[in-house]
């Protein structure tokens, strides 16, 4: 074995530990102890990281991993329970976020590309934060968890379809012809996918669901599978992973996969913010601080109040709509996505993937604290509110 990868996964694993211990005690979360951590490790700090493209490769298949279990956990049957309110709730909070990016852009005196594409990544609040600090009986039994999940899936299903477009859009020797047929490749995968779901994938999962190791196997195949089918169409594996994942959202074995794979997708994941961290220019970061906190706070002020006035306007209580919009009252993980597939498609430049990739993590940072503070979750800061 190359000692150099060994060396590398002691220092971002052993770090790792450590600062997400440090992180817990302070009640942050462990993205922001992971970005911070390759920041350290990187070459901007003590270049303790010695092979970057190992580092790189397993960041994208964390990548990977992590839609295919955000897709398992969003369930359609809720979107189609509350498809109306959703679509109001969804369209014209990402049209807000969106003219919120322009403006931004335009007082920053970005060129058009970046402006819209900073734009774009507004739109979206975070799927990770918006499950993971909502207790599982919210999640399941109230009318909130319905909301968030409905409103997730619409977005993410966008941020699916933008990262489509910004990856074509990088290709520069696709036509707009190619374009459009990988746009309507996304329906056919769609439906090969809702198909083998639940017709093939149900009649296995009963067959041999006393063999642990191959439901694992099978769950495994299935994500990765589709990842790659959606990468033989001209989509991109992550788009493959989470349309795999929501295909099998309604299956009983759902959270046994979820289970199972959370161990993979925390070990690639790990490895994807830290290579993030890694990643930052630290010269560029001292004049887009400022910039980035102040975007974060206006995304944070924005969206919270476009939700709960559009929620109150759907008929939805005062006390309800309010932790509603605080709860998907940030920009998302797709957010560092779209940073990421911009920059590496040369569609941006780089200060403005810098800046997308500080406001995203300033979000998560005090829109979680901001949570963690005032509602019920698994890791409230009250025992009050402590709820599993």
């Amino acid at each position: 074995m190359d000692p150099g990868i060994l060396q590398t996964f002691f220092v971002i694993f052993t770090g790792g530990a450590i600062i997400a211990t440090l992180a817990l005690f302070g009640r942050q979360p462990l993205i922001i102890a992971y970005v911070v951590l390759g920041i350290l490790i990187g070459p901007a700090g003590l270049e303790l990281i010695q092979d970057g493209q190992i580092v790189k490769d397993a960041a994208e298949i964390g990548i990977i991993f992590l839609l295919y279990l955000l897709g398992l956990s969003l369930v359609p049957q809720k979107l189609g329970q509350m498809l109306s309110e959703a679509l109001v709730l969804t369209g014209l909070s990402c049209l807000a976020a969106f003219v919120l990016g322009i403006s931004a852009g335009l007082l920053l005196q970005l060129p058009l590309t970046d402006t819209l594409i900073l734009a774009t990544a507004l739109m979206f609040s975070s799927t990770i934060l918006g499950l993971k600090l909502l207790p599982t009986t919210a999640l399941h039994h109230r009318h909130a968890g319905e909301i968030i999940i409905s409103v997730l899936l619409l977005q993410d299903l966008l941020a699916i379809i933008a990262l489509t477009v910004l990856r074509s859009m990088g290709n520069e020797d696709q036509t707009s012809l190619a374009i459009l047929g990988q746009l309507a490749a996304l329906p056919l995968l769609i439906g090969i996918a809702w198909g083998l779901g639940r017709y093939l994938m149900p009649l296995l999962l009963q067959r041999f669901d006393r063999f642990q190791e191959y439901l694992f196997l099978l769950a495994l195949g299935w994500g990765l599978g589709l990842a790659e089918l959606a990468h033989y169409l001209g989509l991109s594996y992550e788009t493959g992973a989470f349309i795999a994942g929501v295909s099998l959202a309604t299956s009983p074995i759902s959270l046994l996969i979820v289970e199972s794979l959370k161990p993979l997708r925390d070990f690639f994941l790990v490895i994807f913010f830290v290579a993030l961290g890694a990643g930052l220019p630290l010269d560029q970061i001292q004049h887009l601080i400022l910039p980035a906190v102040l975007l974060a706070l206006a995304v944070l002020v924005l969206k919270p109040l476009v939700f709960q006035y559009l929620m109150q306007r759907e008929g939805e209580e005062p006390g309800l709509s309010r932790e509603i919009s605080v709860r998907l009252g940030q920009i998302s993980e797709f957010s560092l996505l779209i940073a990421v597939v911009a920059l590496d498609s040369g569609l941006i430049l780089e200060s403005t993937g810098t800046l997308l990739q500080l406001t995203t993590l300033i979000c998560f940072a005090l829109s979680s604290y901001w949570i963690v503070a005032r509602y019920p979750t698994p890791v409230a800061m009250s025992e009050n509110l402590r709820r599993d």
